[in-house]
């Protein structure tokens, strides 16, 4: 098979952050896909319909007007989140979910959620609504172990959201384990899907120490064993419907990441749709490649499909080493200075 055309597809977890840093990545996700959840934690975070509003003017300003990309907004919630705030994200056209971060899980992520029962109000106004929550789904007491997290997440959190809010739709966000697999699958799809990267489908955490420490290969939630990337190829190649594709590009300037308290964060945005090709090649079956990228997301946030189509063509090329990132700083792209064998070729409109 030497070209796949699909239906256009989304990205339903992207990183852009603000200003000279958004203006100079925005255009890699919009040359990839139509719609981008785009996640909520600026400095200061996005919590008001107002500023999600203010922010996607942003988003919009600083797109090249020959792309065609909307950009699907999303609240943070905090602990002082309200039902009304809720109400107003229900009603807004722009604003599709509310992101919860466990306080101090991941960057920026300092003014999240301290305690469920904090937000009870707001998530009975999300079920009521209809608004999604999407979680990042790492436990953060400073006794767990960092690669037990996302399981013991699960058993404190998870399970208790589920159980206690019946109607409301969830989003387990990155999902990196076996159990995160085994946890979606046993549940209603209808209620609880889950997005999976290209990076966490491409790498295991011996990539983080390869030729010694590689901070690009560094993000929250971690990499974990290979046993674990298997369980995450095999639910994105052979499960329809409950996963689905969410980058969680997140960029950081080259400085940021190669330094004595590195950020985590893997960008991925320069070459999303190619390396998910990647991986289910790896996996040798593109049977749910349409599902997984283009069909599955949209589903479950009750979004019609795009009507166009993208076609990826195979074709050599290597990455870049760096790219321009912010004012006159670089990044390193995730698998930079290697070898893909998938180029995104086309696009036609309807």
């Amino acid at each position: 098979m030497d070209t796949i055309t699909f239906i256009r597809p989304d990205d339903w977890h992207l990183h852009l952050r603000d200003g000279a840093a958004m203006a100079s990545v925005v255009n890699d996700s919009a040359r990839q896909f139509a719609r981008a959840i785009v996640m909520p934690n600026l400095q200061p975070p996005v919590t008001t319909v107002a500023a999600a509003e203010a922010y996607r003017d942003r988003i919009l300003a600083a797109l090249n007007p020959a792309l065609d990309f909307d950009p699907l907004m999303t609240l943070y919630l905090t602990d002082d989140t309200s039902a009304v705030e809720i109400a107003r994200a229900a009603a807004s056209p722009v604003v599709h979910a509310v992101k919860l971060y466990p306080a101090g899980a991941t960057t920026h992520s300092d003014q999240g959620v301290t305690d469920l029962s904090r937000v009870t109000e707001a998530l009975e106004a999300m079920q009521e609504h209809g608004l999604p929550l999407l979680v990042h789904g790492e436990a953060t007491g400073e006794d767990i172990d960092v690669f037990d997290r996302e399981q013991v997440f699960i058993e404190q959190r998870l399970q208790p959201l589920l159980r206690d809010f019946p109607a409301l739709r969830i989003v387990f966000e990155h999902i990196t384990t076996a159990d995160a697999v085994d946890f979606v699958r046993d549940n209603d799809p209808e209620r609880l899907a889950a997005t999976i990267t290209p990076h966490h489908l491409l790498i295991n955490r011996n990539a983080l120490f390869r030729g010694g420490l590689n901070p690009h290969h560094y993000c929250l939630p971690v990499a974990k064993r290979e046993r674990h990337r298997q369980a995450l190829l095999a639910a994105a190649t052979g499960t329809p419907r409950r996963f689905f594709a969410g980058t969680d590009s997140a960029p950081h300037a080259r400085g940021a990441k190669e330094s004595a308290c590195g950020c985590a964060g893997i960008y991925s945005a320069h070459a999303a749709i190619e390396l998910y090709a990647t991986a289910f090649e790896q996996a040798g079956d593109f049977t749910h490649f349409e599902t997984f990228m283009s069909t599955a997301g949209p589903a479950f946030y009750r979004l019609p499909v795009n009507s166009a189509t993208v076609t990826l063509r195979r074709d050599s090329w290597t990455v870049p080493d760096t790219l321009p990132f912010g004012d006159g700083e670089e990044l390193v792209p995730f698998m930079a200075g290697q070898v893909l064998h998938w180029k995104l070729q086309q696009e036609s409109r309807q």
